[in-house]
């Protein structure tokens, strides 16, 4: 790709910060509005959770991007609000597994809508075609990156 160093510059803004931060801050307010006491952050682990219950702190910073000292953070957070519990594992006592409550369970109703409208709104505009170019765009550079990660 030929792309000029300003290119680079403002493609880079583009996917890691501002697209992010926006669809980020509009979700907390429409979280906010719908009545909703969770963070964007603490959404991305209870939907890990709502389609896998059960799993390490580990595997929940492997699947959402976070590390383990941010991952703590968040579980602490939604253990304290009611969402989230922590049980020893039947195999080895000295890990964790992360369960959602029923609070956590019954908040998926509630959350999802939301988070689906946020996303239609995010793309409104989009046609089906460009909505698969930057699928397979922003899929080819995540699996570039995360590649990368792997040491």
């Amino acid at each position: 790709m030929n792309l000029s160093p300003v290119a680079f510059e403002i493609l880079f803004a583009l996917l890691s910060v501002k697209v992010s931060s926006a669809i980020n801050r509009k979700l907390y307010r429409k979280f906010r509005e719908a009545g909703i006491e969770v963070t964007p952050e603490q959404w991305t682990v209870m939907h890990y959770l709502w389609t896998k219950d059960g799993v390490t702190q580990q595997e929940l910073c492997t699947h959402t991007f976070k590390d383990k000292p941010s991952m703590t953070r968040l579980i602490d957070n939604l253990v304290k609000a009611g969402f989230v519990n922590r049980q020893a594992s039947p195999l080895d006592r000295r890990i964790n597994l992360i369960y959602l409550t029923e609070k956590g369970k019954m908040s998926e109703a509630k959350i999802q809508p939301v988070v689906t409208e946020n996303i239609k709104s995010a793309l409104d505009g989009v046609s089906d075609q460009e909505f698969l170019i930057i699928q397979s765009a922003l899929s080819k550079i995540f699996s570039n990156i995360k590649s990368s990660l792997k040491v």
